[in-house]
């Protein structure tokens, strides 16, 4: 009887849409009307009229005087962003987390409180692309920079300031736990190329392939002897999806009455969309029905402005557009995000991620018909580096040092297979982070801490090689890199634009094979004393051990640094808690 009750209920909550608070609790992220982001917070000093004053566009980050205040409270709770009913991560109620916002030069300041209770677990929360210079120890690493934030009330005050400008994302490090919703996205408003303008900002678009399993599950999964292939089960556009069950799972809360995301667009007018891929496993690649868009940025580097009708971006990845709004006041047409599949061995029940754009006079309870751009898989690249051209030129130095790395898949000691670099495959020591030991003078490391001390030189060039037949979205903390090359097989020494090379710093590694490996070349300047983590932003990846951290400058981290006493204080917490509670480390731990 139980059982048919429960059939009825899910067969009538079929025919019916779900709330907001079912779906995404007291996020609007999604939701109409969308709110119109502005060309820069007011509510500070102004210089010429702007919050920037006369800073240079490609300089340094100017010191505004400024701080914005931000108070995360992070708990669990079932909600059903596609209509599936799980464990989601919630900050300050909300699925995605709320936008962070700065003008470029300020102080940001977030406390984050850890009220996970059920199961217990660590958090803490890294700010993607920002490069966290004079604060390394706010990166929000475990093991690396910071101890965990321990469960059921711990508290940590993270301040660092905007250095950068444009579109980031937030989102947890402890293990694959951003999986499970504990990210958000980050605007930091600063200068345009002059040509650019606007006259809507319609804000973060963030889109995350998405798990019904939990992250721990899929873990699970991943490192089980022997490993299983994980399938993607939707395709997230701002924390919202649709998921059609034929035959009701009728053991399972779930739901299929979720409409997609929703925005406004006005006939003859520019928008500017802020793109992310939060998710965790698959490129993306993101098209308008019947627009072509032009491409500003990538991560946080402004580009020389080039028109795309599909933008391909990695986990991590970000890319500012400009959209001119073409269409009738009547129209409505589709945005979407189709999930690559041709570069990655793994099966997806939804690959396509569908948003509504509505025009001013259009109907908003109706659906698009439009049809979507084709495109072909390009084997998980990025667009080709002779057109993504940073528009304030930079020129790489010669390389004060070069490091090879070459990335392998194998067994460990006890037979669960794990991703190497150079036949080390990394994890992270909740309770000993690496800054702090440095600080402390000392430079004798685990060999699973694969710390790669590059001293004093003043730029470091590295080759990275992948035999593995995944692609990786690389990303390094605390800088932005050139891409200086890429390809299949040996690299001939030839550098992509030799003068003004992309930056960024997240860049799709393509697949290889032992016979015929992948590579890219990256180069940047040491002028950043520091730990940083250098790894795949695929979660199954960096939990499997394809991490390696650059340590950068240790003897000026030693001696010329004074660390906050909090990050002491946050160690012995953690401590306290990992001493009475047991904390399954299941990977890598990062």
């Amino acid at each position: 009887m139980a059982r048919l009750l429960q059939f009825i209920a899910l067969t009538v909550a079929t025919a019916v849409s779900l709330s907001q608070y079912a779906t995404n609790d007291h996020s609007t992220w999604g939701t109409l009307p969308s709110p119109d982001f502005p060309k820069y917070l007011i509510d500070g000093p102004l210089e010429d009229g702007i919050p920037w004053g006369k800073a240079d566009p490609s300089g340094d980050a100017p010191l505004t005087g400024a701080t914005r205040h931000y108070n995360f409270v992070v708990t669990r709770e079932f909600k059903s962003p596609d209509g599936f009913n799980k464990s989601v991560i919630l900050i300050n109620d909300q699925f995605p987390g709320p936008v962070i916002e700065a003008n470029w030069g300020d102080m940001i300041e977030v406390t984050v409180v850890n009220n996970i209770d059920s199961p217990d677990e660590g958090i803490t929360l890294h700010w993607h692309g920002v490069t966290q210079r004079k604060t390394p120890w706010y990166d929000g690493v475990p093991g690396v920079s910071q101890c965990p934030i321990a469960p059921r009330g711990g508290r940590f005050k993270y301040t660092f300031q905007a250095d950068q400008y444009g579109t980031g994302w937030y989102h947890s490090h402890y293990s694959a736990q951003y999986d499970d919703g504990l990210y958000g996205p980050m605007v930091i408003y600063g200068p345009l190329q002059p040509e650019i303008s606007y006259e809507y900002d319609l804000g973060p678009v963030m889109i995350s392939d998405y798990f019904h399993m939990s992250y721990y599950k899929a873990m699970e999964l991943t490192l089980g002897k022997p490993p299983q292939p994980l399938n993607v089960d939707n395709n997230l556009i701002n924390g919202k999806a649709s998921y059609n069950y034929n035959p009701p799972k009728t053991d399972s809360d779930s739901h299929d009455g979720v409409g997609p995301a929703k925005f406004k667009f006005h006939s003859g007018k520019l928008h500017r969309l802020r793109l992310i891929n939060s998710g965790s496993l698959l490129n993306q690649k993101f098209s308008i029905d019947n627009h072509e868009v032009t491409v500003i940025a990538n991560d946080y580097i402004p580009v020389k402005p080039y028109k795309t009708k599909v933008v391909t971006l990695g986990p991590g990845q970000r890319t500012d557009i400009i959209v001119n709004a073409t269409g009738f006041p009547t129209d409505a047409v589709w945005m979407r995000s189709d999930i690559d599949l041709g570069c990655i061995e793994t099966t997806a029940n939804v690959r396509t991620a569908l948003a509504a754009i509505y025009y001013e006079s259009a109907d908003t309870t109706s659906t698009p018909r439009t049809t979507g751009t084709t495109w072909e898989s390009n084997n998980c690249l990025n667009d080709p580096l002779n057109q993504t051209v940073p528009y304030y030129p930079l020129r790489p130095p010669q390389p004060a040092t070069v490091q090879t790395v070459t990335v392998t898949v194998g067994y460990n000691a006890t037979g669960f297979i794990l991703l190497f670099m150079n036949n080390s495959s990394f994890r992270a020591d909740y309770n000993n982070p690496i800054l702090l030991d440095v600080k402390a003078g000392n430079f004798s490391f685990p060999t699973e801490g694969n710390v790669y001390n590059f001293g004093s030189n003043s730029s470091v060039r590295l080759i990275l090689n992948n035999t593995y037949s995944n692609p990786h979205p690389m990303h390094l903390h605390g800088h932005n890199f050139w891409v200086l090359a890429e390809g299949l097989g040996t690299w001939d020494g030839k550098i992509t634009n030799p003068s003004n090379p992309l930056r960024r710093d997240t860049h799709n590694l393509q697949p290889g094979t032992p016979e015929q490996p992948s590579y890219v070349v990256l180069e940047w300047t040491q002028d950043n004393p520091g730990v940083w983590p250098f790894h795949c932003h695929m979660s199954i990846h960096s939990s499997t051990g394809m991490v390696f951290l650059a340590m950068e400058q240790p003897e000026l981290i030693e001696k010329d640094t004074q660390i906050p006493m909090v990050m002491a204080q946050t160690c012995r917490d953690w401590d306290r808690f990992s001493s009475t509670s047991f904390v399954d480390q299941i990977d890598s731990g990062v």
